[in-house]
């Protein structure tokens, strides 16, 4: 997103605009040895079938293995791909110092319509060579996926992109996320105040409080990540951009009577007084 020779906006304002530290534009990521990519892989193949594993049991599962790993590598590939073995659930990020955490507002919330809820959450995406991290924003009621982004870091700025998409697509009563650094972020939080949006974040460490994007995730590596193993990061963005398709528009889902999330989200809107100002939703179906 930034233009490095914009006529009229310098590095540093295009960096502030998009909530970005101007030293992230020389970040080049540290090239991980091809022997611990493929442990980093099998962490999060393990993960995602066990998220309950923490440090010390992903080390004695990774030894029955055949690999011979110390539990201070494990602790550290964990780490660079987020997940934290003191919490039963990823933990991309923390809040900052300063970062301003808001309540959690769905304690026994009935969900039953549209744009009442969404939810957003980061992923760690194994590659053959190296590894991206992905964010997405869903629906809560219908399980639609409004918008996903790619990342090699965990900036703010594709946070916001997401964000940014999924606000051209409606706008949700609550929006729920973790207390991460990009979600308690000003920039995050700014923008869904001035769209008057109110704010809403797990409990730390419980895993359930942001159940439907982790089952999100569990659904997009099985069904295609793991499937697949992108050799490139071009590869990776045309086949999820193939795959939210066929997730959104054609998966249909046992939880939704078998009905496809866009048939949920865009029908129900449809007939619905909730939708204001009679919107046409034809150019997102």
């Amino acid at each position: 997103m930034i233009d490095r020779g914009h006529p009229l906006l310098s590095l540093r304002r295009q960096c502030a605009l998009l909530g970005l530290q101007r030293s992230s534009l020389y970040y080049v990521p540290v090239q991980e040895s091809a022997e611990n990519l493929w442990l980093m892989r099998l962490i999060d193949e393990q993960y995602t079938r066990t998220p309950f594993y923490g440090s010390r049991r992903m080390t004695v599962w990774l030894r029955g293995a055949g690999y011979a790993v110390n539990r201070k590598r494990v602790v550290r590939l964990m780490g660079e791909m987020g997940l934290e073995a003191i919490f039963p659930r990823p933990r991309l990020s923390a809040p900052g110092p300063a970062a301003k955490v808001y309540p959690y507002l769905l304690q026994g919330l009935e969900i039953n319509g549209p744009n009442q809820v969404w939810g957003t959450d980061i992923t760690y995406i194994p590659m053959q060579q190296g590894f991206m991290y992905l964010v997405a924003i869903m629906d809560w009621y219908s399980r639609f996926v409004l918008s996903w982004e790619l990342s090699n870091t965990l900036d703010v700025g594709f946070c916001l992109v997401a964000l940014e998409g999924a606000l051209a697509v409606g706008k949700p009563h609550i929006f729920n996320s973790d207390q991460g650094v990009q979600f308690t972020s000003h920039a995050f939080t700014g923008r869904l105040e001035e769209v008057g949006v109110a704010i809403s974040m797990d409990g730390r460490g419980r895993v359930f409080d942001n159940i439907f994007v982790e089952r999100l995730w569990r659904t997009v590596k099985y069904e295609d990540i793991y499937l697949k193993s992108y050799g490139t990061v071009p590869e990776l963005e045309v086949g999820l951009d193939h795959y939210w398709w066929f997730y959104n528009h054609e998966r249909p889902h046992q939880a939704l009577r078998y009905q496809t999330p866009a048939q949920v989200y865009f029908g129900e809107l449809a007939g619905s007084s909730r939708l204001e100002g009679g919107e046409n939703l034809s150019q997102f179906a």
